[in-house]
C-alpha cells in the first residue's frame, strides 16, 4: 500500500517529464558539488595537456612534442571535455568564460566565484602532478610573451584572441550547442587556429586559470597580469558583440548551455 507522498512521486514521474519538474534544479545546491568537480576535472585535463607539452619538451628535448601538436592538443582536449561533461557544468574551464556567461545573463553571478576557484584548483593540481612526475623544468609550462614582445603587447594580443574565443562560445551557446558536438567542433577549432598563429606572440592562453595556476605552483609571476587582464577584457568585449549581434542574453538555450542540464534529463521514476 502506498502513502500519499508515494502517490505524488509516482504521479510526478509518470505524469510529466522530469525536465519540467527539474526546471530549476540548477539552483539546487545538491547538484553544485558535481558541477564544481566537473569544472575542476575538466580544467585539470586541459592544463595537463597545455602545460605538459612544454614541460615534456624541456625534459626530453625540444622535438619530443612538435609545435603543431602542442598547439592542437589543448584544442582537442577542450572538444572532448565539452562532449563528455558539458551537460554537467557547462564546461566553462576558464574564468573569462564564466564571467562572460554571467555578464551575458546566462549564468548567475553568485555561482561564479566557486567556478573560478574550481578552475584555478584544477590548473594548479595538473601542474603539481606534472612537476611530481617529470620534475620542474625551469619556466617550462608558464605562459610568457614571445621573444622581444612586451607584456603590454602580450596583453593586447590576449584581448584579441579571447574576444574571438568567447564570441564563438557565446555564439554556439545561443543555440544550446555548448553541450553538443557543434560547440566541441567550433570551440576546439578556434583554439587550434588561434594558437597556430597567436602562440608565438603571447602563448595564446586565453584563459587565466591556464596561466595563473602554473604561475602559482612554479612561483614565477612574470607578466602574469597580461594573462589576467587580457582574457577578462576580451571576454567582456565578446559579451558586447553578442548583444549587438543577437540582443539580450538569458534565453532558455543560452542558460542551458552555460549552466548545463544536470538533473533535468527526463527519465521514469524518482530522480536521484
Amino acid at each position: 500500500m502506498t502513502t500519499g507522498a508515494d502517490d505524488r512521486v509516482a504521479l510526478r514521474s509518470i505524469g510529466q517529464p522530469n525536465s519540467v519538474v527539474g526546471e530549476f534544479d540548477f539552483w539546487d545546491d545538491g547538484y553544485e558539488g558535481r558541477r564544481l568537480f566537473s569544472e575542476l576535472l575538466g580544467t585539470f585535463f586541459l592544463v595537463l595537456v597545455a602545460v605538459g607539452g612544454g614541460m615534456v619538451n624541456a625534459r626530453f628535448g625540444a622535438d619530443a612534442v612538435p609545435y603543431g601538436a602542442r598547439v592542437v592538443a589543448p584544442a582537442l582536449m577542450v572538444a572532448a571535455i565539452i562532449l563528455f561533461m558539458g551537460t554537467v557544468s557547462g564546461a566553462h574551464l576558464n574564468p573569462a568564460v564564466s564571467i562572460a556567461f554571467a555578464a551575458r545573463g546566462d549564468f548567475p553571478w553568485r555561482r561564479v566565484p566557486a567556478y573560478v576557484v574550481a578552475q584555478l584548483l584544477g590548473a594548479a593540481l595538473a601542474t603539481l602532478l606534472l612537476w611530481a612526475l617529470i620534475g620542474r623544468q625551469g619556466s617550462a609550462g608558464l605562459t610568457l610573451p614571445g621573444a622581444g614582445i612586451s607584456t603590454t603587447t602580450a596583453m593586447l594580443w590576449e584581448i584579441v584572441l579571447t574576444t574571438g574565443l568567447v564570441s564563438v562560445i557565446l555564439g554556439t551557446a545561443s543555440g544550446a550547442q555548448q553541450i553538443g558536438p557543434l560547440a566541441a567542433i567550433g570551440v576546439g577549432s578556434y583554439i587550434a587556429l588561434a594558437g597556430l598563429w597567436g602562440s608565438p606572440v603571447s602563448g595564446a592562453s586565453m584563459n587565466p586559470a591556464r596561466s595563473l595556476g602554473p604561475a602559482l605552483v612554479l612561483g614565477d609571476w612574470t607578466a602574469w597580469w597580461a594573462y589576467l587582464v587580457g582574457p577578462l577584457v576580451g571576454g567582456l568585449l565578446a559579451v558586447g558583440f553578442a548583444h549587438v549581434l543577437r540582443g539580450r542574453g538569458g534565453g532558455r538555450s543560452g542558460t542551458a548551455a552555460a549552466q548545463g542540464t544536470l538533473g533535468e534529463s527526463w527519465r521514469p521514476g524518482p530522480r536521484s
